[in-house]
């Protein structure tokens, strides 16, 4: 007898099978990765050369995080009404309608107001992507799973700024206009390729109330996640944004090694996390988030203490690692909180805000830290902010769930 759609995820053969939709999902995420890299060598520039100050052209970057987290509460009524494939393809259009807009923007105030409009579109698709991953991903796989859906997001990040810098050579906004053409054939393939499938199809009514935020905070293990991605947002935004300042302020090196040494995190990142996501599903969330945190708690306390660019480098591969345990695990946590309650919820809005507030944050906090006490007291208030991460997980419950 064939087991009826909604229990797929408990068959033996579902549980051992990453989905053919997750693979979509991959492939449209490292493409959504891919093209915010392509965009940000170029942004800060085309933003000068509407002959504004550092601090205005900064403020474009802020725009698009700050619609995020002023969006995020709609959020939830949107997936709820449309749902969470239709949600996700039409914000992936919205950022792809507004990224060309930038492209033609004739002034400073044009430039942030579409660039703004982009992070609704964002923090729409972010959502729906997280609820359609915990409706749709087995239960068994669910590290797994993560680990993949985060890799194609890193390596994306990771190929987007060189394929950015040689698309500037032919001009500030020739890299806004391949992106949102990317952003649009990659709707496509996502409308084409899940159109007929069963698992992602418009959701009926889930058999239980969404779950709010006072509800999924009665329970440790999202407390804890909550906790961790708050923090993970900081860390984030503040390595995008003071890493490279440090190799080339305090350590005195070119550009370039900035550049280098974000990409030797990212290698860190994605060499720990298959192995963490699938090692999470065996062995439990708990062991790979507190182990993962002190891993980058030590990392970046280490990069706080060295003048070395050699050990630098090391503690920054480091640093990687301990983000590559923790980011599966952290979503498979939140999959195992929300199944079968996820979709629309205010908890899972609430989530994404954590982590939208923490990048905003982190890079402003941190870098009035550096700026007037020095880089070292950045990485060492980022590092004591990753042990008390850890910490907050030694009470919290095990949410992996063990399918017979």
């Amino acid at each position: 007898m064939t087991p009826a759609p909604e229990n797929l995820e408990n068959t033996p053969e579902a549980s051992r099978r990453v989905p053919a939709e997750v693979w979509v999902l991959v492939a449209a995420g490292f493409v959504i990765a891919l093209g915010y890299g392509v965009v940000a060598p170029a942004l800060p520039e085309f933003a000068r050369s509407f002959d504004v100050g550092i601090a205005a052209a900064s403020a474009v970057v802020s725009a698009f995080a700050i619609m995020r987290l002023a969006f995020a509460p709609a959020t939830g009524p949107i997936v709820r009404r449309l749902g969470e494939r239709y949600g996700y393809m039409i914000g992936v259009l919205v950022v792809a309608l507004s990224t060309l807009a930038v492209a033609f923007a004739q002034n400073y105030w044009q430039l942030i107001v579409f660039r703004g409009l982009g992070g609704v579109g964002s923090v729409l698709f972010s959502v729906s992507a997280m609820g359609l991953m915990i409706r749709i991903a087995p239960a068994e796989i669910r590290g797994r799973i993560s680990g993949v859906y985060s890799s194609s997001f890193v390596l994306g990040s990771i190929s987007g700024p060189l394929l950015g810098g040689a698309l500037v050579g032919f001009g500030l906004r020739v890299p806004f206009v391949v992106y949102a053409v990317a952003l649009v054939i990659a709707v496509a393939v996502v409308y084409l390729a899940l159109r007929g499938s069963t698992l992602a199809r418009p959701a009926a009514a889930e058999p239980v109330a969404a779950m709010t935020v006072r509800e999924a905070m009665r329970d440790s293990a999202y407390r804890a996640a909550f906790c961790t991605v708050l923090v993970f947002g900081w860390v984030y935004a503040m390595r995008v944004s003071l890493l490279p300042l440090f190799f080339t302020a305090q350590l005195g090196q070119t550009a370039a090694m900035g550049g280098y040494a974000l990409a030797v995190y990212a290698a860190g990142d994605v060499v720990a996390m298959f192995p963490s996501g699938r090692g999470s599903d065996r062995f439990g969330r708990k062991p790979f988030l507190i182990v993962g945190l002190a891993v980058l708690g030590v990392g970046t306390l280490a990069l706080a203490l060295t003048s070395s660019v050699l050990v630098a480098f090391v503690v920054t591969f480091l640093s990687g690692l301990g983000t590559g345990m923790v980011s599966p695990a952290l979503q498979a946590v939140l999959a195992d909180v929300l199944h079968g309650r996820g979709r629309s919820g205010t908890a899972l809005s609430a989530y994404q805000m954590a982590q939208d507030a923490g990048t905003i944050t982190g890079p402003l906090v941190a870098g009035v830290i550096a700026q007037a006490l020095g880089f070292s007291w950045a990485f060492t208030v980022t590092a004591v902010l990753a042990v008390l991460a850890a910490f907050a997980w030694i009470p919290a419950r095990e949410s992996r769930v063990t399918v017979p």
